[in-house]
């Protein structure tokens, strides 16, 4: 219901995620990705069973649009999910935090917005991930978004660094 077209669909290689406890992981062990590696990428969750037996996993994303979190440079550092209905519980999940993706310095869109916003000298800070994308539809390339987090000191910096004006 957001209006966000194909183009932008692929541009920012959103996803879904469908709703059931391991579509996504099966999938991917399919393509020879071990378990560990999914857990490892916060895709998976382990669930330890009460009666010592094996562990079984699921999808930490079931339902959901995804998105793709990248660094500056373009490489997934982890993903981001929101339910398509509103009465779902949490709306949003990110991945979880590792050794190199933190919610508190990441800003989605940054790898699309760096260039333009450096150029413009101003990056536009918005609420989320919806947002960002509406705004680059419209032509506005420098938008980035928090995380689900309130915008840190390590946000600011970031983007003082690349731009004077925020």
């Amino acid at each position: 219901h957001r209006g966000i077209n194909r183009e932008f669909w692929t541009t920012f290689q959103l996803g879904y995620a469908q709703d059931g406890w391991n579509g996504l992981s099966k999938w991917l062990e399919r393509q020879s990705v071990k378990p560990e590696e999914l857990i490892q990428a916060g895709l998976v969750v382990r669930k330890e069973k009460e009666d010592g037996s094996r562990a079984s996993i699921y999808d930490r994303f079931r339902a959901r649009v995804i998105y793709p979190i990248a660094d500056p440079r373009g490489q997934v550092l982890g993903f981001g999910g929101r339910v398509l209905q509103d009465e779902a519980s949490p709306k949003y999940l990110n991945s979880p935090e590792t050794d190199h993706f933190f919610k508190g310095r990441s800003l989605y869109g940054m790898d699309k917005a760096r260039q333009s916003a450096t150029s413009a000298g101003r990056f536009y800070v918005v609420e989320g991930y919806f947002d960002v994308i509406a705004l680059h539809q419209y032509g506005i390339a420098n938008p980035v978004a928090p995380l689900g987090t309130a915008l840190t000191s390590d946000h600011v910096q970031i983007l003082h660094r690349l731009a004077p004006s925020v």
